[in-house]
């Protein structure tokens, strides 16, 4: 399936969904109102390789919460996703089973190229 996980109150994610046009050939799930499902996140991380690839370090719970000084494991990673969603780095572009997780510039362009070039078909 192809989905695009984000927040809708994040102008970066906005942005972006209008820069690569993912709205026209995915399904859109705002992680504020809808978090993740284990099952989801739990995919993911098969494509990524891993729970920590899904992590947000900018979140601001992260260094409130004292993250920043613990060694965290791959189960504590997916822990705090379920728990809390700004802990998912986002936009998350899941698109003919390639993850682009993140608003990284080379990220965004080859989801963008991905993307495009479904919808001009």
């Amino acid at each position: 399936m192809n989905k695009v996980y984000y927040l809708s109150t994040c102008s970066t994610c906005r942005r972006i969904l209008t820069d690569t046009q993912a709205g026209a050939v995915c399904t859109l799930q705002d992680i504020k109102k809808d978090n993740i499902s284990a099952a989801d996140l739990d995919d993911l991380a098969v494509k990524t390789g891993s729970y920590e690839a899904l992590f947000s370090r900018k979140s601001l719970k992260f260094r409130a919460r004292g993250l920043h000084e613990q060694t965290l494991t791959e189960a504590d990673y997916r822990n705090l996703i379920l728990e809390e969603y700004t802990f998912l780095k986002r936009p998350v572009i899941v698109f003919n089973n390639q993850v682009f997780v993140g608003n990284a510039p080379k990220v965004v362009a080859a989801a963008g190229l991905a993307l495009k070039s479904a919808a001009n078909r």
